[in-house]
């Protein structure tokens, strides 16, 4: 659920820089149908309250883990894609501390106490853990309170949240700062005189 905001930011941003929303329309996607199967695979992993099934432990983390796998051969289809890499990397972070904590993405628990998050056991898949293996890469953080549908987040989940916004504003044709043509048209050389 952290991704929606995310997107409101990032077609905000878009169009702050000049972007247009029409221009998503001319974005090719490789294999789009992986990232819907990886949604598809979270759902029937972790539904919510309204939908009637709930999935067994073993059977919710293979879901999981392969959702994970499916959005990253997406981002290694689609490298190309401005900002893409940076959400990339924060996939990576976070199947890494999944991979390596039991199939289950750790929680500090002072971070859910300040998210306001109490929980034993897991709970879709989050685990709460004190000591957990690579610990820089779990949820480590609360969201602010003002964060909708915020409450724990990870460093691969800021990096997936700054990736997004870079790549959706650069899909949209925003004029992006800090990237080479912004650098070539801000000096013009030493023949400019």
């Amino acid at each position: 659920m952290f991704l929606l905001p995310v997107v409101v930011v990032a077609v905000v941003a878009g169009f702050l820089l000049g972007g247009r929303l029409g221009r998503l329309a001319d974005v090719r996607v490789r294999s789009p149908w992986l990232f819907y199967l990886a949604i598809a695979m979270q759902m029937l992993a972790f539904p919510s309250l309204v939908m009637p099934w709930h999935a067994a432990e073993g059977i919710a983390t293979a879901l999981s883990v392969g959702s994970y796998v499916c959005l990253v051969t997406v981002f290694l289809l689609n490298v190309r894609l401005r900002g893409l890499a940076i959400a990339g990397g924060g996939m990576l972070l976070n199947l890494a501390a999944i991979a390596t904590n039991g199939g289950h993405m750790p929680a500090l628990p002072s971070a859910m106490r300040a998210a306001g998050l109490a929980f034993s056991g897991v709970h879709n898949n989050s685990v709460a853990e004190a000591s957990p293996n690579l610990a820089w890469f779990v949820d480590r953080w609360a969201a602010p309170s003002w964060v909708p549908f915020g409450n724990v987040f990870s460093a691969g989940d800021v990096l997936i949240a700054i990736g997004v916004v870079v790549t959706l504003a650069a899909a949209m044709g925003a004029r992006m700062p800090f990237s080479a043509a912004t650098a070539v048209a801000a000096d013009p050389g030493p023949d400019a005189a």
